[in-house]
C-alpha cells in the first residue's frame, strides 16, 4: 500500500504560514514586554527580537530578557500553532525560524555568527516542535497521519 498524504492547495499553505508568522511575533512581542515588566527593564527595543550583538551574560538583564522571551515565544507558538495547523507544527516552524533568520539578517545587515543566539533558536525551535507535536498528538489522535511501512 502506498503513502498517502493530503497535500494542501498552496494557498492553504501560505495562509496559514502567514497567520504563524504573524502569530510568533505578536506573542514574541507580548512576551518581550512581560519579561520586560517582570525583569524591571524600562527600554523596550522595537528591534529587540532580532537582536544577536547583545552580550550574553547572567548579569546582563537585557540578554535575559532576549532569551527568556525567545525561549517563551517558541513554546507557546509550538502550542497554538496546533490549533493553525495541526500536526504540521514541525514544519511551519522550522519555515518561521529560517523566516526570521532571514528577517534578523536583513535588520541587522549581517548573517548571525554568534553561537549562544543560534544556541538558543535550536533549543526553542525544538522545544517548539516537541510541546506542538505532542500537543497535536494528544487533541488529534484518530485524525494523525501515521505511514504506512509494511510494502516499504
Amino acid at each position: 500500500m502506498a503513502l498517502q498524504v493530503r497535500v494542501a492547495p498552496s494557498k492553504v499553505v501560505w495562509q496559514n504560514f502567514l497567520i504563524c508568522v504573524i502569530l510568533f511575533y505578536t506573542v514574541y512581542y507580548v512576551v518581550l514586554g512581560m519579561c520586560c515588566v517582570m525583569l524591571k527593564v524600562y527600554e523596550l527595543d522595537v528591534l529587540a527580537p532580532f537582536d544577536f550583538k547583545t552580550n550574553p551574560s547572567w548579569l546582563n538583564t537585557n540578554y535575559k530578557v532576549l532569551l527568556v522571551s525567545t525561549e517563551v515565544t517558541y513554546f507557546v507558538c509550538g502550542l497554538l500553532f496546533v490549533l493553525v495547523v495541526e500536526e504540521w507544527v514541525w514544519d511551519y516552524g522550522i519555515s518561521v525560524t529560517i523566516l526570521h533568520v532571514a528577517i534578523t539578517s536583513t535588520v541587522m545587515l549581517e548573517f548571525p555568527l554568534t553561537s549562544h543566539w543560534w544556541a538558543a533558536l535550536g533549543f526553542g525551535l525544538i522545544s517548539m516542535i516537541c510541546g506542538g507535536q505532542t500537543l497535536a498528538y494528544c487533541l488529534f489522535k484518530d485524525n494523525f497521519i501515521y505511514p504506512d511501512l509494511d510494502d516499504f
